[in-house]
């Protein structure tokens, strides 16, 4: 019998047989024949995921994004308490924040007018679109209240137009406050809308982190620039959002898995992770402890401030390394698979046993 020489690199015919078996036996195929174990390498050596674009301009525009948020809830909860410096702090910051973060926009862009662009269309299913907006209507919320803020401090507050300044500024107020925390969310819900292995798993925690990141921010400048006998509820917010980031921060990392949490823990995004733990904790007790010592409050401010600034720079850093290296992309893939398989061979063996 002849032999044709392509036969030599083909499979034996049971096994090309079985491999184009739609069913049969147990009614399940056999994938490790079908998916090869993973060698953590791609085409050509190109990476898989490809990196977001963005520089350090997008991670300051995710603190000042932050902060200006915090700023706007600090300004409310100054006016609803009757701390007036409280309240003027929170306006002057989310305002100057909000004009600076488009800065940084702008310049991660190239051109501003592609910044307003974004502006001209709504898409519910874009992140970008929908925080564009939000943007618009918290800045132009804080703006007015400012101006009011201003306004009032010139006029007489008796006369006709003080008395329109003091009826509008406690809508502009709760309005401000209701856009805060969506403002501080929406960057959260962009990085995990990215392919990056590790911002896209962290979808569930990452929202908690960067709202509380975002009130840490607001209350450590709080703590910085007004009088320590008005900054109660600045002390307070801390506290309560320290907790909330340090376990959203855990529970995101057991979440997202050993493989995935992993850059969070090496090189510049682990750095500034650790540092980020130690100034939050820190600078919220010294706040709650002494922050009615004027030297210590500054000290907790800058310390609730920096690490916010690392907590973003941090998670930002993470996002990058772990789209550049196929592992991160493949690894979970393969825990995946084999528990799809150990799902398969329990659901096997309880069929055998009926």
């Amino acid at each position: 019998m002849t032999t044709n020489p392509l036969d030599a690199d083909r499979p034996p015919e049971p096994e090309r047989r079985g491999r184009r078996r739609r069913g049969g036996g147990s009614g399940r195929r056999d994938e490790s024949v079908l998916v090869p174990d993973a060698s953590f390498q791609s085409y050509y050596g190109h990476r898989i995921v490809k990196p977001a674009p963005w520089k350090g301009d997008i991670a300051a525009y995710l603190f000042l994004g932050g902060l200006a948020a915090g700023s706007g809830l600090i300004a409310a909860g100054g006016a609803a308490a009757g701390y007036p410096a409280l309240r003027r702090v929170g306006r002057v910051a989310s305002v100057g924040a909000v004009a600076l973060g488009g800065v940084a926009l702008a310049r991660d862009l190239g051109k501003p007018s592609r910044a307003l662009n974004m502006m001209r269309t709504v898409k519910l299913t874009s992140p970008m679109s929908v925080g564009s907006w939000i943007l618009a209507a918290f800045g132009g919320f804080s703006g007015a209240a400012l101006v009011s803020e201003l306004g009032a401090s010139l006029v007489d507050r008796q006369s006709r137009v003080g008395t329109v300044l003091r009826v509008v500024d406690p809508p502009l107020a709760v309005g401000s406050a209701l856009f805060s925390a969506p403002l501080a969310a929406y960057t959260a819900v962009l990085l995990a809308d990215t392919a990056s292995p590790t911002w896209h798993e962290s979808y569930r925690e990452l929202p908690w982190v960067f709202v509380s990141s975002a009130n840490l921010a607001a209350s450590g400048l709080a703590l910085v620039a007004a009088p320590v006998e008005q900054t109660g509820p600045a002390r307070r917010l801390a506290a309560i959002s320290a907790v909330v980031e340090v376990l959203a921060f855990e529970r995101m990392q057991r979440t997202m898995g050993s493989t995935l949490s992993e850059p969070l823990h090496h090189g510049r995004a682990g750095a500034f992770v650790t540092a980020s733990k130690v100034l939050t904790v820190g600078g919220a007790l010294g706040g709650v402890l002494f922050g009615r010592n004027r030297a210590a409050a500054v000290a907790s401010g800058l310390a609730l401030m920096a690490g916010s600034v690392c907590t973003r720079f941090g998670v930002f850093e993470a996002g990058i390394e772990s789209a550049k290296d196929p592992r991160y992309t493949v690894g979970p893939q393969k825990e995946r698979l084999e528990r799809r398989r150990a799902a398969g061979a329990t659901d096997d063996s309880i069929t055998t046993s009926r």
